[in-house]
């Protein structure tokens, strides 16, 4: 039995009308469909596909919680998921995607397995941009973070370093003589 069997639908031998399904994906389904946006998470999905001759209407309702990587401390952090989806498929020769929600079958295997569809539409919620809300990052990181970040005096970080200490709590570190003097060059012109 392969690992993602129990994502199986068998649309040959679907009924007309409506069936309903649930999953529950757990970190373990993460580890084993090995993307690179999400490696853990409890999402719950409920499907309901929707049979009408040979064509077959498959809607998802998605609702969790993944974690990721902060873009800012790297820490993970929880992420909500919360998406609707939908996908058409229907009996071809063989297996073919014409666009984004249709998605031909060979009619002789009769069957779509939809894991890495369910991957993928939550891997398309999460954001370019994924950081902890204010307050939230690991101090430490945002701390060498802002001590290397390269920034005029005058301008503003746009709250990034919201919840780190000021300046004067940061310890004075040593600075080689060499670059004081190069410092005092550029003040001077």
């Amino acid at each position: 039995m392969g690992k993602f069997n129990l994502y199986k639908i068998p649309l040959k031998s679907l009924p007309e009308g409506i069936q309903n399904y649930e999953y529950h994906l757990d970190d373990q389904f993460f580890k084993d469909i090995d993307g690179p946006e999400v490696q853990r998470g409890s999402v719950d999905v409920a499907l309901s596909v929707k049979r009408t001759g040979g064509t077959f209407e498959l809607k998802f309702v998605i609702n969790g919680v993944i974690l990721i990587p902060c873009d800012r401390c790297l820490d993970n952090m929880d992420f909500e998921v919360a998406t609707n989806e939908h996908l058409y498929v229907k009996f071809g020769s063989e297996y073919s995607e014409e666009n984004d929600d249709v998605v031909i079958v060979p009619e002789s295997e009769g069957e779509i397995n939809i894991a890495w569809f369910l991957y993928e539409f939550i891997a398309l919620t999460i954001p370019l941009k994924h950081v902890h809300p204010a307050g939230k990052c690991n101090k430490t990181m945002s701390m060498k973070l802002k001590k290397h970040s390269a920034r005029s005096a005058d301008d503003e970080d746009g709250g990034i370093f919201d919840d780190e200490p000021d300046a004067d709590d940061i310890i004075n570190e040593e600075t080689d003589p060499r670059w004081d003097e190069l410092k005092k060059l550029i003040d001077n012109n």
